[in-house]
């Protein structure tokens, strides 16, 4: 059956090719550029125009960056790969019913736009000036938010932090790891979920031939740029700055035995083979203070009897309401459907990791006084406002909350790398790049 599935889309994708140059107003002197399929995922296909569109986009930013480009050929691989990946994800998330609606991501343009300060139709415009169109860049929002969204349904939540790893931490690493933040930049090369030695001596060999033209002065962001299998692969491998205690163990250790500029031994993991570069290095002295967010909100739960897009109607009417003056705490008394209502919604003052990510990623991105839009997570739709802010020592109960933070961060790089890896390996997935 899935035989039959790839030979229905790669018909139905010829006649498709046909059509489009029997409907071209240009003369038969002039031949149109025929698109064609350069991988098949599952029942999907990725086209070579799709790959030469990713892969301009990913070379203007690594110009931009100033990054010795790799050649051309080996970007490709990189990016058809990526490509692959994101598929599968996406695939997966339509599966389990995953979305993400226009009202969400119009909020997300939005947020967007007024962080390179313009309005969203200035925005559309600069798009367009760069040659980017607005519909296709709309969309690639839409798949970066699915994805994220994706990794913490099926990774973030799952990632469990013993009472034990916790007392571990801070008897031992908390009090050592200060202020210092750490630059750090790295090339994986992943290894299948089943490699058989014969595999893992190859990606070692593949490994060690990097290692020989690093030492030969090679740039360090072009070859990750060309062979890492992460996701910041093409953006040179930075990770940005972090904290030692935000690094995963294992770059951690690196960290603190490298100079800037050197490049540690090769690294083995169950993902496969890293190299890990320390770019700089900042900071130091005492451990930074917490910041506290002070915020209430209204929420509306969706259930057998309240629908998705009554619940969101519900809050935008509340919304506009408090916008022409009606006393938040009165109407989240009469309207919210949690504990907080008797409170008006006062959640208190909430730590970093207190909430669920969709609840705290809207309050981040809120200042004093505002407002935000409805606001969907697990619990149903919220209408948050944050009140006021504050940093604060940490308290002797909050320490424990804050370590598993740490460590939960510690991990999920890691173990994302490691779903990837096998949802990446279920899948079927044909390459045909090679394919004139």
């Amino acid at each position: 059956m899935r035989l039959f599935f790839r030979a229905l889309l790669l018909f139905l994708f010829l006649i498709g090719v046909a059509a489009a140059q029997g409907s071209s107003s240009k003369p038969a002197s002039q031949p149109v550029p025929a698109d064609r399929i350069v991988a098949v995922v599952n029942d999907e296909v990725i086209t070579h125009h799709e790959l030469r569109s990713r892969l301009d986009s990913a070379l203007g930013q690594l110009q931009r960056q100033g990054t010795t480009l790799p050649p051309r050929e080996v970007l490709e691989k990189q990016m058809l790969e990526r490509l692959v990946i994101d598929k599968v994800q996406l695939q997966f998330a339509r599966e389990v019913g995953l979305r993400v609606d226009d009202a969400q991501l119009d909020q997300a343009l939005q947020r967007i736009a007024a962080n390179n300060k313009l309005t969203l139709a200035q925005f559309r415009v600069a798009l367009e000036k760069d040659g980017i169109a607005f519909a296709n860049f709309r969309e690639e929002i839409r798949a970066e938010m699915t994805i994220a969204r994706l990794r913490e349904r099926e990774v973030d939540s799952r990632i469990f932090i013993s009472e034990g790893e916790i007392d571990n931490y801070l008897a031992g690493e908390a009090g050592q790891a200060g202020g210092e933040e750490f630059q750090m930049a790295h090339i994986l090369l992943r290894a299948p979920e089943s490699a058989s030695p014969e595999q893992i001596q190859q990606l070692r060999a593949k490994t060690d031939q990097i290692v020989e033209r690093l030492g030969k002065g090679e740039n360090f962001a072009q070859l990750a740029a060309a062979y890492s299998d992460a996701p910041d692969g093409l953006r040179g491998g930075d990770l940005g700055w972090r904290s030692l205690n935000r690094l995963p163990t294992m770059f951690a250790e690196a960290a603190t035995t490298l100079k800037v500029g050197e490049v540690s031994p090769v690294l083995r993991s169950s993902n496969g083979f890293h190299l890990v570069k320390l770019l700089g290095k900042r900071g130091g002295g005492a451990l930074p203070a917490v910041q506290q967010t002070h915020a209430r909100h209204i929420l509306i739960k969706v259930n057998e009897v309240v629908s998705e897009p009554e619940a969101r109607h519900t809050l935008e009417s509340l919304r506009q309401r408090i916008k022409h003056g009606e006393n938040f705490a009165d109407l989240a008394r009469l309207f919210s459907q949690d504990g907080s209502a008797s409170k008006g919604g006062d959640l208190g003052w909430i730590y970093a990791g207190d909430t669920v990510p969709e609840f705290e990623r809207a309050m981040n991105q809120l200042a004093p006084g505002e407002l935000s839009e409805p606001v969907q997570s697990p619990f149903g739709f919220h209408l948050i406002e944050v009140i006021e802010r504050r940093v604060q020592d940490v308290s002797s109960d909050r320490q424990r909350a804050a370590a598993r933070q740490v460590l939960r961060e510690r991990k999920r790089d890691e173990a994302y790398q490691d779903w990837l890896r096998q949802m990446r390996d279920r899948a079927y997935v044909e390459l045909r790049l090679e394919e004139t």
